[in-house]
């Protein structure tokens, strides 16, 4: 079935109310077999749309969906399709083997092909030994994979997947990764929507959506090679980095500048042979410039797809934080570092969360704390919030202890949780004014800071929009606003970017380099190797203790090998993460 046509899409429209714009207008597609299709665009562009228009779960306002010729909506056909919707609905009080068993029921699998099925699909998945496990209790890559082995039930031809690895972490993505690799090869045909463009950039194929609109049907490749000429990396002596970036964007012909390690990634609007604009037409001295050297570097589809897009990121942000002091207020601290942990160690019951975590963290420093799911970077930053109290160990902030002075402290701090800690039936105003209230904000000052937020994160037209009512993005943006309320000089952020598009990440990004530069600390998780590049320093956790620590260039330098010279930070990642888990295995078997 390899390449044959398996699904196509023609001139599909969907509207869902007359006083909105369509949410797909005409688009049409062809999905192949034996092959990963992807999925991209912003946030409200309509690829969810799509895919539940695909799985015969909405109807087309306009044009129709086939499967081999055949309506979608037909339930019969339905049973041919596979859906995995972003929201996976596993029974978490269940078992791994009792929620297989549920999906078999809707699926009307019984008898031997019933076990044969399950049988086959717990060796595929790995979740053989984790049969008896409640699935609450799974890892998020082990509930991912659980939930795909549940969308596989009934032999689909067609697998629907609505951005699957979000929130995983780099070791389980590329599992999941190399899963859907292995269906495809057997025929299968996958539409895979995704908000990493590393991922899309392998797929045979890419939809880019924009606004209900298709803008690219075809190899991402073919995306990728209309950027030739226009990547560039400038290598930026000291600590100029976020500032250069800054200046570049206010150039016309510039339709990105982001910060790679030590240098700066430039992604021009039209190709040319020397790279971005000199110093003076940037506005500046030639010392910032004597030291550089502007170089072509390989363009991605990532610096394709920002293009096509328009670079709307860079016109959202590109004024970040313009009501914020210059510099923010410098607090008396207690000692030389805006963050410390000293020893800091977590326990539930005999349980070890974290284990002896020391590190620091310089004021105007972005810090990055990466590992795998449960490697307790989240338990980290709770007890560095005061939110849990550590079993052993110090924290502090701002040069204040957390457990002798927790007001003090949480004052000096902004928190972003991973799981947004907004009040959905409030509304964005509301929700604005609760928060800078409980961070000591008043009367007209309170006022103020709400108004200034919501035209910062461009919040306006959704002020009286009840919170659990906002897109994924906006959520986002609301939640970075209600940490922000009271300008705190230390910021924490627990995957602040999880779930959201790629142009709302970069915009995420333009205000948290923004905000170093005027002085405040940032520490935050991620799972996107890319985002950790933007970090001064990272920390890889595993097993709740640090494993490396360094600037994002040593990391990737302590993990090359003589097969992969120059590993990627993810490469990076996998690699240091391979080489503990053989010496915690290699000390037993001694």
């Amino acid at each position: 079935m390899s390449n044959r046509t398996a699904m196509t899409v023609e001139e599909v429209t969907k509207r869902f109310r007359s006083d909105r714009p369509p949410a797909l207008v005409g688009v049409s597609a062809v999905i192949r077999y034996g092959q990963i299709t992807g999925l991209v665009g912003p946030d409200g562009a309509g690829k969810t749309t799509l895919l539940r228009l695909m799985a015969g779960l909405l109807p087309p306002d306009q044009g129709r969906i086939l499967l081999e010729g055949r309506d979608v909506r037909d339930p019969a056909v339905r049973q041919e399709l596979g859906y995995m919707p972003q929201k996976f609905g596993l029974y978490e009080e269940l078992t791994v083997l009792e929620n297989l068993h549920l999906y078999a029921d809707l699926r009307g699998l019984s008898g031997r092909p019933r076990q044969a099925t399950i049988g086959r699909l717990l060796e595929f998945s790995g979740l053989g030994p984790f049969g008896d496990r409640l699935a609450g209790r799974l890892s998020g890559g082990m509930k991912q994979k659980l939930g795909l082995a549940c969308a596989l039930l009934g032999n689909p031809k067609v697998l629907l997947l609505d951005e699957p690895t979000v929130g995983v972490d780099p070791v389980s993505r590329r599992g999941l990764w190399q899963m859907v690799e292995g269906l495809a090869a057997e025929g299968l045909a996958v539409v895979w929507a995704t908000a990493y463009l590393d991922e899309a950039e392998r797929c045979a194929e890419v939809l880019a959506l924009q606004e209900g609109q298709l803008l690219f049907a075809g190899p991402p490749g073919e995306l990728t090679g209309r950027m030739a000429g226009k990547t560039f990396l400038v290598s930026v002596p000291g600590d100029r980095r976020r500032a250069l970036a800054a200046q570049l964007l206010q150039r016309p012909e510039v339709a990105d500048a982001t910060v790679q390690g030590n240098r700066i990634r430039v992604v021009l609007r039209e190709a040319m042979d020397e790279g971005p604009a000199t110093s003076r037409e940037v506005g500046e001295g030639p010392a910032v410039w004597e030291d550089q050297s502007v170089a072509p570097t390989p363009p991605r589809f990532e610096d394709a797809l920002i293009l096509l897009l328009g670079g709307s990121a860079k016109e959202r942000a590109s004024g970040a934080f313009s009501f914020f002091p210059q510099r923010i207020a410098q607090v008396d601290y207690e000692g030389p570092w805006a963050v410390e942990a000293a020893g800091l160690t977590k326990k539930f019951g005999s349980f070890t969360a974290v284990d002896r975590v020391s590190f620091h963290v310089s004021r105007g420093e972005i810090f990055g704390l990466l590992g795998p799911n449960g490697a307790g970077k989240s338990t980290t930053f709770k007890m560095l919030c005061g939110l849990l109290p550590p079993t052993a160990g110090k924290a502090q902030v701002a040069g204040v202890d957390i457990r002798r002075a927790a007001a003090k402290a949480r004052n000096a701090m902004g928190y972003m949780a991973q799981k947004f800690s907004l009040y959905g039936n409030l509304s964005v105003r509301q929700n604005l004014e609760f928060f800078g209230g409980v961070y000591g904000l008043r009367r007209r000052k309170l006022k103020e800071m709400a108004a200034h937020m919501a035209e910062e994160f461009q919040l306006g037209p959704f002020m009286e929009t009840n919170a659990e009512e906002l897109p994924l993005g906006f959520q986002q943006r609301l939640a970075m606003a209600c940490a922000l309320m009271h300008q705190p000089p230390v910021l924490f952020l627990d995957e602040p970017t999880s779930g959201v598009d790629p142009l709302t990440r970069r915009e995420f990004w333009m205000r948290i380099h923004a905000l170093a530069q005027r002085g405040s600390t940032v520490i935050v998780t991620t799972h996107f190797m890319d985002e950790a590049e933007y970090c001064d320093r990272l920390a890889l956790m595993h097993q709740g203790r640090i494993i490396a620590e360094g600037a994002p260039d040593q990391i990737k330098a302590s993990a090359a090998t003589p097969s992969r010279p120059a590993p990627s930070l993810e490469d990076a990642f996998v690699e240091l993460l391979e080489r503990e888990a053989k010496e915690l295995v290699e000390p037993a078997a001694r």
